[in-house]
């Protein structure tokens, strides 16, 4: 590795949010990834550095807090490249996705609901989460049930393109949901899932019921 790029590697990982790379590894001995993704176990710093050179290649510092560190070798350029890139993406997705508001009235008429109800579905479709506003004026607070009502109508009709993240709850004169489109709905449950596999763990001893079964129509016949 030219000591050109050692230095240019070296002076992006300066920043305190970045990891220590090359000579600014403080570590005298390391627990070494090589560019295969092969553990070739604790090794001396300064080995790792001349492996590290051999393949032109950096020596990074992907887990401090570890010990001994464990240090990767990899294209340190290329790899804070990809990751800048994730982020922007993030960010990017982030940006974009905004929460649009839809306000109703508890005696709202059926053509102002209409094209209300369109708009909360064209907002979701296009991947935005929506706050739904039910307005109560004056005398109207006795009557909160209505605004329920409405929402409840609101939930049943865009079942296919939204779900609802909090019950209606009362936000000063305002009775409000938020809704969340499906995908976004259904990657927030994702972490669940290991409780899929006890339910298909249960559904293998199902067999037993059946054998119950038989035995009942055994018994019948015989009579």
């Amino acid at each position: 590795m030219s000591n050109n790029k050692l230095r240019r590697c070296n002076a992006i990982a300066n920043r305190d949010d970045e990891p220590r790379v090359n000579s600014d590894i403080r570590a005298t001995e390391v627990l070494l990834i090589d560019e295969d993704n092969a553990k070739r176990g604790i090794v001396s710093t300064k080995e790792a550095l001349a492996m590290a050179e051999a393949a032109e290649l950096d020596l990074v510092e992907v887990a401090p807090q570890a010990t001994p560190p464990v240090c990767r070798i990899m294209d340190y350029g290329k790899y804070r490249f990809q990751q800048q890139k994730r982020d922007k993406d993030a960010r990017k997705k982030q940006k974009n996705q905004v929460v649009k508001e839809i306000k109703m009235r508890p005696k709202i008429d059926q053509h102002d609901y209409d094209f209300k109800v369109k708009a909360i579905k064209t907002f979701l479709q296009a991947g935005h989460r929506v706050k739904v506003s039910v307005f109560f004026r004056g005398r109207e607070m006795a009557f909160l049930d209505r605004g329920r009502e409405v929402l409840n109508k609101v939930m049943n009709a865009i079942t296919d393109f939204g779900k609802m993240e909090m019950e209606p709850r009362m936000e000063g004169s305002y009775m409000r949901i938020m809704i969340a489109p499906i995908a976004q709905a259904e990657s927030a449950k994702k972490p669940s899932a290991p409780k899929e596999s006890t339910t298909d763990k249960t559904a293998k001893k199902e067999p037993a019921p059946v054998k119950a079964e038989k035995q009942t129509k055994t018994a019948t016949e015989g009579e």
